[in-house]
């Protein structure tokens, strides 16, 4: 019995053994296959860093004015009596555009002629005395005193018919000025006034305004560190190219209007004017591009966004994606010979579309991470996918 007692002690104990044995083996397994993976090194895609152009856009906010604005206001003083057009009308130049009551002013013209009609006569008149005093004193009859006077009445007579002339000439003006018609062809603005209102020329608001808007100038301001680059670049571009400066030539890119939608306007535009000086107060100036309005889809008053672009020649650009920010620095991961990962702060000067234009912190050759930064950390090791 003790005998038996003692093989099933054994048994059961080899078999403790052999269990332990093989759980030892199975845990020692499990951790050699899970350190494999962990240590096992991630295949990202790898960006190599080289030079090369990129284009910038500057972007800046535009009024757009139509090239001819004409306020309509009445040359005299009087009641609206017809109004020809509507608002956003286009109208031909001389088109008529409104008419005031000229009642008064065709009484003040008939007076006039009246006046003139008398200095006629008076000066008839005068005429007369000296054709009848001529021959009497030719025959010594009477005095040639008498036929002074007479011709300095003449003078005088003659002297007030051009004065009733003018004031003919005068009242004939200010009717016609109750009539008014288009200076320039055009689309009709706003019409504050209605028929029966009083108007002036010294009215605070005009009849309408008149915009031809067959060509517009957008107006717009940059500031100086922008204007100077534009400036030296198309020069250097001429002096490449071997064409002179003139004193006033303007030497800008074509500039693009973005409208108020969203969208890119068909034509180009030019940069046309600039202004002499520059804002004390803002450190801007002032200038003008002009735009084609074939369509006649741009209108005075309207804005938009004009967009000139600049390009950086050989310059480091690397992908946005590429990038990460901590504390207002940027970052981005840079692999050594050993495909080790580091990180590393870099300043970007620009932006060329989906690219960042790199100031500092990168050269030619440098190898980064484009995706899976937050799968890596500092010294992890990678295998590199290069694009």
């Amino acid at each position: 019995m003790k005998k038996k007692n003692m093989s099933i002690r054994r048994v059961l104990t080899l078999f403790t053994l052999i269990l332990s044995v093989v759980i030892f083996y199975n845990c020692n397994n499990t951790s050699a296959e899970e350190s494999g993976k962990a240590i096992k090194p991630l295949a990202l895609p790898v960006f190599t860093v080289d030079t090369s152009d990129a284009i910038t856009v500057k972007n800046y906010i535009g009024t757009i004015e139509g090239k001819v604005n004409v306020e309509i206001r009445p040359q005299i003083e009087g009641i609206l009596g017809e109004i020809y057009i509507d608002e956003g009308e286009f109208v031909e130049k001389g088109q008529k555009l409104f008419k005031l009551n000229a009642l008064a002013y065709e009484e003040i013209l008939n007076n006039a002629l009246a006046n003139q009609n008398v200095a006629k006569a008076k000066l008839r008149n005068a005429q007369l005395e000296i054709d009848r005093l001529k021959p009497l004193v030719d025959n010594d009859v009477i005095s040639v005193v008498k036929l002074q006077s007479a011709r300095a009445d003449y003078d005088v007579a003659k002297a007030s018919l051009d004065q009733a002339g003018a004031a003919v000439r005068s009242a004939q003006i200010n009717q016609g000025f109750s009539l008014i018609t288009a200076p320039v062809s055009g689309y009709i603005g706003r019409i504050p006034k209605r028929i029966g209102n009083l108007v002036s020329k010294n009215d605070k608001e005009s009849l309408t305004v008149l915009s031809d808007v067959q060509d517009v100038y957008v107006y717009f301001s940059m500031n100086e560190s922008d204007f100077l680059y534009f400036s030296k670049l198309k020069l250097k571009e001429d002096s490449i190219q071997g064409i002179p400066r003139s004193k006033n030539a303007l030497r800008f890119p074509d500039a693009t209007l973005i409208l108020a939608d969203g969208e890119e306007y068909t034509y180009k535009g030019v940069v046309d004017a600039i202004n002499g000086q520059v804002d004390r107060t803002t450190g801007a100036i002032s200038l003008r591009a002009s735009f084609p309005n074939y369509n006649n889809i741009l209108r005075n008053g309207s804005t938009g966004t004009l967009k000139i672009s600049e390009t950086k020649k050989n310059v480091i650009q690397i992908p946005q994606v590429a990038t990460s920010e901590l504390q207002d620095k940027t970052f981005v991961y840079v692999l050594d010979k050993d495909n080790n990962v580091s990180r590393r702060a870099i300043k970007i000067s620009g932006t060329s579309k989906d690219n960042y234009i790199i100031s500092e912190g990168l050269a030619i050759g440098d190898r980064i991470l484009l995706t899976g930064l937050d799968k890596i950390s500092e010294g992890s090791k990678v295998i590199p996918i290069h694009q």
